[in-house]
């Protein structure tokens, strides 16, 4: 049975709230006495088919109870989840993508599976092998690994061919940069005499303006590669000659939000809307700018492979858009968000839940997973041999590589998602958007100063 909690009565603010709400809560059925019960906030639906074939194989069955937990971005999702622990209510899994990885991680609430990988490591050999490496280091915190990957996206540049068309435009080359980006989204706004935009992005952690700011090398904080991973890169990538620079996860040590090329991202794509190139900023994901794309009033926006399906899905045709690597400024550096399930460090059932994430990653139950890969693809999927051309023959793009290439460029990196994720996000989408992007940006310069100053002292 899948429970439904919505965003009022979660955010009410108070464990006694949790309690009351969830403790209402009954399962659809009483497990069979010889199974073994297992409470995972994840999509029923999509992965009811996952469950039924390690049920068919396993030696005690698993009785899932699915909880429907969602909010409008990943670290609303995990706000909830936080809630529900602290009111006490059981769970033994969930999901997360990079916006809550390292917050659960940080705050003890996911466990580490290390020990686990490393007792199965000739089990995941193939896993690991068929994926790219900067995919598991996401998913590091100082050295342990916390989620298997299963899906990931880097914003792309998305194009939509017919207002290109109206400007007498082609999709670019992988080496343009953000002038050409500004020639193209000034050609294309009010193209052909029609009422379009040449662009637009909405205000959230990945994707937004996050990716300005990468490529004119900054972020809202400082980064740095942790030590440690290596058993992860001597186990599994030993004959991989790209991995000598990486290491056990992600740091950001001190906020950067003021920095000079952070505010002169800013001021750019706020620039744009001011000139009437993007509409308004809006909260939320890619659906927020969905409306526009598929009506052609919309050019170019970022997103992710997610969109080659959901795009078909909305009413577009294959062939009437297509993608690019992001422009070039100082940098051509991308980011990127990867999830995947985690174990609660308090689940009384974390064996069987591991042996079920490891069933779960094997390629055929991928394949498997409802309206994730087929029969279109909703996510970029982290194995590399399910990037192919047959994947992407129902949706396209054309440019369809784009997707994983980014994630073997050298430089591609996570988005700024610490333990304290959920208030730097807050802080991140709260002051986007402002008249003046320096006093916004100083602003949000000093809650980061004074949050890490409250969280490490």
């Amino acid at each position: 049975m899948t429970h439904k909690l919505s965003r009022r009565d979660m955010l009410k603010g108070t464990a006694a709230g949790a309690v009351g709400l969830v403790a209402g809560l009954t399962p659809a059925m009483v497990p069979a006495q010889d199974a073994i019960q297992i409470r995972w906030s994840q999509n029923e639906e999509r992965w009811t088919p996952v469950v039924d074939n390690y049920n068919d194989i396993a030696d005690t069955p698993l009785e899932i109870e699915f909880l429907s937990i969602t909010g409008i971005d990943h670290e609303e999702v995990a706000s909830k989840i936080l809630s529900l622990l602290a009111a006490g209510q059981p769970l033994d899994a969930g999901y997360a993508a990079t916006e809550a990885t390292v917050l659960y991680a940080g705050q003890g609430v996911a466990a580490s599976l290390t020990d686990r990988v490393k007792d199965s490591a000739d089990e995941l050999a193939e896993y690991f092998s068929d994926m790219a490496p900067i995919l598991p280091e996401v998913m590091m915190w100082e050295g342990d690994l916390y989620q298997l990957p299963d899906g990931c996206n880097a914003p792309n540049m998305y194009f939509n061919l017919n207002v290109l068309e109206l400007a007498g435009l082609e999709v670019p080359g992988p080496d343009w940069t953000k002038d050409d980006f500004h020639e193209y989204a000034v050609a294309t706004t009010n193209a052909g005499g029609q009422e379009t935009f040449g662009y637009a992005w909405t205000n959230r952690l990945w994707g937004s303006w996050g990716p300005w700011y990468f490529v004119n090398d900054s972020n809202f904080l400082t980064e740095e590669r942790a030590p440690g991973g290596e058993w992860l890169w001597e186990t599994f990538y030993a004959d991989n000659d790209t991995v000598s620079h990486r290491g056990g996860g992600w740091r950001w040590p001190e906020p950067s939000a003021n920095h000079p090329n952070t505010v002169e991202a800013l001021e750019y794509v706020t620039s744009l809307v001011a000139d009437g190139i993007s509409p308004g900023i809006e909260m939320g994901g890619g659906s927020s700018l969905q409306g526009l794309y598929v009506t052609d009033k919309l050019a170019m926006t970022p997103a992710g492979g997610f969109w080659a399906g959901g795009l078909i899905n909305a009413g577009m045709e294959k062939g009437t858009f297509d993608v690019q690597f992001w422009p070039q400024w100082k940098s051509q550096r991308h980011q990127l968000g990867v999830g995947g399930n985690w174990i609660f460090s308090g689940s009384p059932n974390p064996d069987a839940m591991w042996d079920l994430l490891k069933f779960s990653v094997k390629r055929d139950q991928m394949l498997s997973l409802k309206d994730r890969y087929r029969p279109l693809m909703r996510t970029t999927p982290v194995r590399r041999s399910m990037a192919s051309d047959e994947s992407y023959e129902p949706s396209g793009p054309a440019n369809w590589h784009v997707f994983y290439d980014t994630l073997d460029r050298p430089d591609t990196g996570p988005i700024p998602a610490p333990p304290e994720a959920n208030a730097v996000t807050n802080i991140h989408t709260r002051f986007t958007g402002l008249a003046a992007p320096q006093d916004a940006m100083d602003q949000a310069q000093a809650e980061l100063v004074t949050l890490f100053a409250r969280t490490r002292g």
